[in-house]
């Protein structure tokens, strides 16, 4: 069955937020809605303010373009469009894309009668961006505490953050947040392993091998076998953790830890064991 006669099934009216029936309809696979609308309506408008950005620069160099927040002293006020305001106005319409995604994808969830586990785990995504460019910034009073958007100017603005902190890697939660990252690709490395494994026969003519045979594989490798269930359940964990320690990492640094992070261990030290 193709995918597109199977979607037959769930392309029935209801399930929608907000528009009702005007906006709930499909351009060929792609589901619209009213999310759908905002979603390319915001998109498109941010890629307009991010190629004004370019052409009023001083470079087109892909590598060299930088749209900057605006500089400290504006604080939390909204600055001119050659002083940060596009900036501003790029943030805007990249959050109004991204939460209209997550809420269209919340409308495709009620037309499958699923749960809305997709949208959330984007949640945690979005998360991440807006503690970078809206919590953190408010936090510490200013706008120009967000990142900027271009490539070397974005990679810059991570070094200098990091050394800010002199070494950002003793951030607790930003170790917490790359041991997720790591074990998330660890674990759905060895599920994409097994499955293609299984799949792939050995020489023209095998069976192709079932659930059972991946699930014998774990059993008799590391004595347990979470199943092919459980390992969709484990990536979600492992990767919605990643996103949520990354927004945290980022969050405490500044508004509740102004000082270098190797010093926050000095609780160590500090423990009545020691002395």
């Amino acid at each position: 069955m193709s995918m597109l006669s199977f979607e037959e099934k769930y392309r029935v009216r209801g399930g929608t937020l907000i528009g009702g029936d005007l906006f709930d309809f499909w351009v060929g696979p792609f589901y619209v809605g009213f999310f759908g609308i905002t979603s390319a309506f915001f998109a498109l408008l941010g890629t307009v303010f991010i190629f004004y950005g370019i052409a009023t620069g001083p470079t087109w160099n892909i590598w060299q373009i930088n749209i900057a927040p605006p500089d400290l002293s504006y604080g939390l006020g909204f600055a001119p469009i050659d002083e940060g305001g596009l900036w501003q106005l790029i943030t805007i319409c990249a959050i109004g894309a991204f939460v209209s995604w997550a809420l269209r994808q919340a409308e495709i969830s009620r037309k499958l009668g699923m749960n809305y586990h997709v949208p959330i785990a984007f949640g945690f995504a979005i998360l991440a961006y807006v503690s970078l460019v809206v919590i953190r910034p408010v936090l510490m009073g200013a706008w120009g505490h967000g990142f900027p958007y271009g490539i070397m100017s974005h990679l810059d603005w991570v070094s200098n953050t990091g050394y800010q902190y002199l070494h950002f890697h003793y951030n607790p939660a930003h170790i917490i947040a790359v041991t997720f990252f790591f074990t998330t690709v660890l674990a759905l490395g060895l599920h994409g392993g097994a499955i293609l494994s299984a799949v792939n026969p050995h020489q023209k003519g095998d069976t192709v091998k079932t659930a059972y045979h991946e699930n014998s594989f774990f059993r008799d490798t590391i004595m347990y076998s979470i199943g092919s269930l459980g390992i969709h359940r484990l990536g979600l964990f492992l990767a919605l953790n990643a996103g949520f320690w990354s927004a945290v990492c980022i969050i405490i640094s500044g508004p509740f830890w102004t000082r270098g992070w190797p010093e926050w261990y000095d609780w160590w030290l500090s423990l009545p064991i020691w002395s």
